[in-house]
């Protein structure tokens, strides 16, 4: 039985277009107390080049819902600059999407590991481990 009051989170993004982990992606957290409540954002890290972000906050007792914000039009511009310059090609200029929020809701006690799976047009998430 956990003794925690507050739910805890952990994220990683895998870049599905190359098959690698997404490393430099900044990554915001914020948290709210219910559904009426005001975002408070609490900080948040850049993704390692493991594209893990392991320095996230702690949240705050009576958390109910959390967004984490990813900037990920840096992340493709970059890697879109590095590939012209090895294989020079025609392509959209950097990502569809150039943030990510994922919003959910969360329970005491609970650990919430929301992975990012991203490509250049589109991303999915999921509850994960």
């Amino acid at each position: 039985m956990s003794t925690r009051t507050t739910a805890s989170v952990s994220t990683h993004i895998l870049d599905t277009s190359v098959g690698r982990p997404a490393g430099g992606v900044a990554v915001s957290l914020s948290a709210r107390s219910g559904p009426e409540a005001a975002w408070v954002a609490l900080g948040g890290c850049a993704t390692d080049a493991d594209g893990r972000c392991k320095d996230l906050p702690a949240l705050p007792e009576g958390t109910t819902h959390v967004r984490l914000d990813f900037e990920v039009e840096t992340y493709f511009s970059k890697k879109q600059a590095e590939a012209q310059q090895d294989a020079p090609r025609v392509r959209d200029s950097g990502a569809f999407f150039p943030e990510v929020a994922i919003t959910f809701a969360v329970r005491p006690g609970e650990h919430y590991h929301v992975p990012l799976l991203l490509n250049p047009f589109g991303y999915s998430v999921y509850r994960g481990s």
